[in-house]
């Protein structure tokens, strides 16, 4: 057999193996044209997380009703800033600071893995980083901030590869849009508008080198932080411009002598959050995002934060893990001035004063007192707290009690109420009826679902908002207004403004209300909170207490000609306060020092009694017109035709004529039948103390 090629085959041969070469050549070239479609393809992904930054946002801002700024309502939603939206100067700051090498190396920098490695051993730990931007996004993406070399050789590694898939401009956009900027702003775009009100694009060069800084530390070179850090920070940014020949010394100069100012953070911020829910109620949810309000809203600034100090000082004195509410309303309008939902907003953001149903206690009395009145009931009838027994749809009985289980005997309805008794307002609540009371607390502005006579005790959770509301009318002349929290609002996009009128309606008539509050000044004076005696004796108030048998609630609502304010405290997870924790004694003293401070400077005024109400002077212990042998007499306000003609029968008034014959006779205190079964049980089998 021939080894040896002939030259046919060798000829062939060559061929073949030409075309092999041709084969891998053109393999070769196959391949980097892949990597270069792949390389154009990652330059072109896209990279955005995000939707992408609207042009021409605004924010929505918010004004007290002096049209004092107060704070700004910010998007929910995260948004993406494209590169070129970005500012020359602050991408050049940031690169300066971080990372100057950042376009020369792959990934990882050695020379400030060196430089940081030398400041370890000097300090015996890990104080130098020595990352790059890249490094820093994979962190921030990827991995835990701790700081051990296992971290850092996982970070190198993925940064270099970080690196082989997206161009340093697409990392440092990447970087921009995800890095903190401190107090929740993550983002360029949060940022710019956090502490600017602006877009990223219309951010000056002196506000870029304060953001620049912040990346290092943000909780400490954030523009709100202290002043000395921030500035010394952001000296150090335009430094290392300087070094790096990115400024000159004299830019440098030009901008540290320039001052920036900083938005400051939003003031009453449960005041603004409640406003933000009005806005979506009005707009749609989208509104927020939207932007481009500015919105007058019914807040006094200046009442609310003395307020949120009085709230906070006087909660946090019992126990620093109670809780509290607070609400101020101009009667007349029913403009809410302050409103504080709890002790500390940064804490727990839940809005208590409008969103926390609890029970009211006593503090329900004067709407039931209210709707006797308007019934033809007065205010000097005798009624009796003698125990009774109602009977329940499961074959027990509920026996309402007073407060510490204590009886007094025959009391007029003025004294039950400034002692706030439970048996004789439950018998009171009988004789009206519920569907009559349930209907006259709806016309007030509070309304009820449940229907049985535990509504006397306050068995039936409300909001703060919702009582104090339902107050109003006993100082608005018997109307009901509406809690208004914005005036008017501007619509940049139209430019036009929008009028938010107050809405008051007729709930009981002007003789009622002025009777019921003379008869809640008594409550002041002798009743559950006589702790506040000086003041209703330098000013004319009225009000009324109210806690559960059981300390979970203490509540004080009470209010003055010009201004009605409630103060609940309580725990957010019910539970006993203890003995003593009653609304006489934890809310009332709040409500008074708030009180005296919201009044300094405003004349002290009575409250004006409507020509349907008339004077009698009576015997408090029969309801008589007095005679000049009773022993106890006292000057009792009537509504027209319900005030008493008959002089006293035990003190010789039958050698008194009637007061007049067209005056029809005082209505008598009723003697309940037998007793009405409850509709259900009560929901609790406790009662309502003071």
């Amino acid at each position: 057999m021939n080894r040896y090629p002939t030259p046919a085959v060798r000829h062939l041969s060559r061929r073949i193996v030409l075309s092999s070469k041709n084969r891998i050549i053109l393999s070769l070239f196959a391949v980097l044209f892949v990597l270069m479609l792949a390389s154009l393809a990652s330059a072109q992904e896209k990279i955005a997380t995000f939707p992408i930054l609207p042009t021409g946002y605004s924010s929505i801002r918010v004004f007290d009703r002096n049209e004092k700024f107060v704070g700004r309502i910010m998007p929910n939603e995260r948004y993406w800033v494209p590169l070129n939206r970005i500012p020359l100067f602050l991408r050049q700051a940031v690169v300066a600071v971080e990372d100057s090498r950042f376009y020369e190396h792959g990934g990882v920098d050695i020379r400030g893995i060196a430089r940081a490695l030398v400041k370890d051993v000097v300090k015996r730990r890990m104080a130098e980083g020595g990352s790059t931007i890249t490094q820093q996004l994979i962190k921030n993406k990827y991995l835990s901030g701790e700081k051990t070399f296992n971290r850092k050789i996982k970070e190198g590694m993925l940064a270099i590869e970080f690196e082989r898939k997206y161009t340093k401009d697409q990392i440092l956009e990447m970087y921009l849009n995800t890095i903190n900027y401190g107090n929740g702003a993550w983002g360029i775009a949060q940022a710019a508008r956090l502490y600017f009100d602006k877009n990223p694009e219309e951010l000056t060069e002196a506000e870029c080198s304060l953001l620049a800084g912040i990346p290092k530390a943000p909780g400490r070179y954030n523009p709100l932080g202290p002043p000395e850090k921030v500035a010394l920070r952001r000296s150090v940014v335009l430094k290392r411009m300087v070094d790096v020949k990115v400024i000159t010394p004299e830019h440098r100069q030009s901008l540290m002598a320039h001052k920036v100012p900083v938005m400051k953070p939003s003031e009453a911020p449960y005041y603004v959050n409640f406003v933000r829910g009005k806005l979506v109620e009005r707009f749609g949810a989208r509104i927020v995002e939207q932007g481009g309000l500015d919105v007058i809203t019914a807040m006094d600034v200046n009442l609310q934060k003395k307020a949120e100090q009085t709230l906070r000082e006087g909660v946090r004195k019992i126990n620093g893990t109670l809780q509290g509410a607070l609400i101020c309303l101009d009667p007349a309008t029913g403009d809410v001035l302050a409103a504080v939902g709890g002790v500390d907003y940064a804490q727990s953001p839940y809005n208590r004063a409008f969103s926390a149903r609890r029970q009211p206690g006593s503090s329900i009395k004067p709407l039931i007192y209210a709707a006797a009145i308007e019934k033809g009931i007065t205010a000097g009838s005798l009624w009796s707290d003698a125990p009774v027994a109602y009977p329940r749809g499961d074959g027990s009985e509920w026996i309402p009690q007073n407060y510490e289980k204590h009886s007094f005997g025959e009391l007029s309805l003025r004294q039950a109420l400034a002692h706030s008794n439970n048996v004789i307002t439950v018998k009171l609540l009988e004789n009206i009826g519920v569907p009559y009371f349930v209907d006259t607390a709806r016309k007030m502005g509070l309304p009820l679902r449940n229907h049985d006579l535990s509504l006397a005790l306050g068995t039936e959770d409300v909001t703060l908002s919702d009582l104090v509301t339902a107050y109003a009318p006993l100082v608005n002349g018997g109307a009901h207004p509406e809690a208004r929290t914005i005036i008017r609002i501007f619509e940049k996009h139209r430019g036009a403004w929008t009028q938010i009128a107050p809405a008051v309606t007729p709930a009981i008539s002007p003789a009622t209300a002025y009777v019921t509050t003379e008869m809640l000044k008594d409550v002041m004076v002798y009743g559950t909170a006589k702790g506040l005696k000086k003041f209703s004796q330098e000013r004319p108030s009225a009000g009324k207490t109210g806690t559960t048998n059981d300390y979970r609630d203490a509540w004080f609502i009470g209010y003055t000609p010009q201004l009605i304010t409630g103060v609940w405290v309580g725990y957010d997870k019910p539970k006993p306060g203890g003995k003593g924790f009653t609304g006489g004694a934890i809310s009332a003293p709040i409500w008074g020092k708030f009180m005296r401070t919201a009044l300094a400077g405003k004349p002290a005024v009575d409250f004006t009694k409507p020509e349907t109400v008339v004077t009698a002077v009576i015997d408090p212990t029969t309801g008589y017109l007095a005679t000049p042998e009773c022993p106890k007499k006292q000057t009792e306000y009537f509504t027209v035709g319900t005030q008493p003609m008959q002089y006293c029968p035990k003190h010789g008034g039958a050698a008194f004529q009637p007061m007049s014959s067209a005056q029809r006779p005082a209505v008598p205190a009723p003697k309940p039948a037998a007793p009405a079964p409850l509709s259900e049980p009560p929901v609790f089998d406790r009662q309502s103390s003071p």
